[in-house]
């Protein structure tokens, strides 16, 4: 049997080379051999170009005209913010800096700063608002500010005839709003710079010919316009086609160049204009609009227009045919591989994918595969470790607490047995999963500091003396030093420092109360006591349940959390607490001591730690 031969695989160049020739270079020649002498068509071009650059630049000088004004009240803002002082927000000097500020630039108006316990400062150029107008401006637009960094007011015309722009923000100090700072901006000269003339009626620019610019806001009316008219009468300007394409996609594209109908006193114009998008702050766009009839811009361009038309569908529909077979085999291999990805991001890590016959996207395939193959066994390796790191940090914590727990006999076991019963209240709790494991940990290790304790203390087998309780006493803040140095330890702080402090706030090491106290160092404290009620000591037997469940219920509101202890109490009644720790006794005048040794906890909380 002849073996399989493997179809030959075609190389990506191949198929770009091939669609370039038929799409780009086959019109392009056809197109200069037919048009060739014509000068029409960089004619448009460069009328293109310029139009285009003509907006972007009026664009980007109203934005760096925004940007240099929000740059100057963020930097008063940050000036005050540094100072964090209220008292300086309304002091001579402060007065003095906005004046400065004003004396400096031109442009502004005014400079208003009204902190919010005192009364406001404000400079302004005189002569320049009317009664009450200023007070209106400034109130508006600090109210409007809210929790933006900056606001900047839609453009407002004066009594004077001029245009003002506002830009508002809030000084915040020790996270209060401590004051609003005002800027009011003139337009009047931005305004000539982006018009660009004297000021001309809109009849002449439109019996001319002449090339017009001008800015609208987000609704289509005339901020800046060559006739002030136009301005002053608020009218939208949204019956020309350029300005709906503007409206229509200045969120998504910066610059367009638009051919366009328009009518003016019952006459049409073939016109061509462009527009950008000036984005100030982060509440306002702007559009900036060039427009001019195409035919006073355009005169040669007219007699090329049908032949253009033609060439242009004949080839346009040849490369749509091209494009979609070629397409085709170029991304049916692509989505192949980005639904293999997308399966693989799921979790899937065994999805693989097929290569196709094009040989880079076969490659590209092999090392899809191949980066899976590494990724599936890099994560399984890493489970292994995390596992591995895991098991090894508890058994290392067990170990700890049974070598605490093995100074003395009476208190074998005593660490494992609090943390059976911390989880199980938990978990009665609501705990999740996560915060389960911290606090059986934390209750592992809840008596680490007693490692530090003498042994002389440690093993007494009678009642300790007042100075050797207060040694015994220390256990928690030496555990905390020890394990705080451990940055992994963090979680499980709480349960080991805090785990002798009372609700009522007479507990140690820090005497906190009521809700200071963290849930952790709660539970691990029911916990903690309940195995010392349920164990025997050297001088006395450990509690039935029911008794110390009684003695913890008494100390609610004092020692324990109500939410807790009643969370221990459906641990015992559910069984979850009881089972290889302590389990229910029925209460009755027969039960001998013997059963009741019999049913106690196997070993009892040391001696140290008095219950009352």
């Amino acid at each position: 049997m002849k073996p399989n031969r493997k179809a030959p695989k075609i190389k990506l160049i191949y198929l770009a080379v091939c669609t370039l020739l038929l799409v780009g270079l086959v019109p392009l020649l056809l197109t200069g051999w037919l048009l060739s002498g014509r000068t029409g068509r960089e004619l448009r071009a460069v009328e293109n170009r310029y139009q285009i650059q003509l907006v972007q630049e009026k664009a980007r000088q109203i934005e760096l005209f925004g940007q240099h004004y929000s740059d100057l009240v963020l930097s008063l803002r940050r000036s005050f913010e540094l100072a964090r002082s209220s008292a300086f927000l309304a002091s001579p000097e402060t007065e003095q800096q906005l004046g400065q500020i004003l004396k400096n630039d031109g442009d502004i108006l005014a400079l208003y700063l009204k902190p919010s316990d005192g009364e406001s400062l404000s400079v302004f150029r005189p002569g320049v608002f009317a009664t009450g107008e200023y007070d209106s401006i400034v109130t508006d637009a600090a109210s409007r500010t809210g929790a933006q960094e900056l606001l900047i007011g839609q453009p407002v015309k004066l009594a004077s005839g001029d245009y003002a722009m506002t830009l508002s923000s809030k000084v915040r100090i020790n996270e209060q709003v401590a004051a609003s700072i005002v800027a009011i901006v003139s337009l009047k000269e931005i305004g000539k710079s982006i018009v660009g003339m004297e000021p001309t009626q809109e009849s002449q620019l439109w019996n001319a010919g002449l090339p017009m610019v001008f800015v609208v806001d987000q609704q289509g009316t005339a901020l800046f316009h060559p006739d002030s008219k136009l301005v002053d009468s608020k009218k939208p300007l949204t019956d020309l086609k350029i300005v709906q394409e503007w409206q229509e996609s200045n969120s998504q594209i910066q610059s367009g160049l638009v051919p366009f109908t328009a009518q003016f006193n019952g006459k049409n114009y073939e016109m061509i204009g462009a527009y950008s998008t000036a984005q100030l702050g982060r509440n306002m766009k702007l559009g900036v609009i060039t427009m001019q009839d195409e035919a006073k811009a355009l005169a040669s361009v007219s007699e090329m227009r049908h032949q253009t038309w033609i060439i242009s569908l004949a080839f346009a529909f040849l490369a749509l045919i091209a494009g979609i077979i070629f397409a085709r085999l170029l991304t049916k291999p692509v989505e192949n591989l980005t639904e293999a990805a997308m399966r693989i991001a799921s979790g899937d890590l065994t999805t693989r994918v097929v290569t196709g016959n094009i040989a880079e996207i076969g490659a590209l395939g092999n090392s899809f595969n191949l980066m899976a193959d590494e990724l599936q066994d890099y994560i399984e390796k890493l489970a292994r470790a995390a596992n591995e790191n895991r098991e090894l940090f508890v058994g290392t914590v067990k170990a700890l607490a049974a070598a605490i727990d093995g100074k003395d006999k009476y208190t074998r076991g005593h660490s494992e047995r609090v943390a059976r019963i911390s989880v199980a209240i938990g978990r009665q709790l609501g705990l999740s999963e996560d915060e389960l494991e911290k606090l059986r940990i934390s209750a592992l290790l809840h008596d680490i500091g007693k490692i530090a304790i003498d042994d002389n203390i440690l093993k007494k087998p009678a009642a300790l003396t007042p100075e050797e309780y207060e040694i015994m006493k220390t256990h928690p803040q030496k555990g905390y030093k020890i394990m705080s140095q451990i940055p992994a330890m963090k979680d499980f702080l709480p349960g080991m420092y805090m785990h002798h402090e009372m609700v009522n706030g007479q507990g140690y090491p820090q005497g906190l109360k009521g809700d200071e106290i963290p849930l952790q160092a709660k539970i691990v404290s029911v916990a903690d006591t309940f195995d010392a009620m349920t164990i025997d000591r050297p001088y006395s037997k450990g509690m039935l349940l029911n008794e110390a469940l009684e003695r913890i219920k008494s100390l609610v509101g004092t020692r324990y959390d109500e939410k807790v202890v009643e969370a221990l109490v459906k641990g015992c009644e559910a069984g979850e607490i009881g089972r290889g720790i302590v389990r229910y006794l029925a209460e009755n005048s027969n039960e001998t001591e013997a059963s009741r040794q019999g049913e106690a906890a196997q070993q009892r909380y040391e001696e140290k730690k008095s219950v009352a």
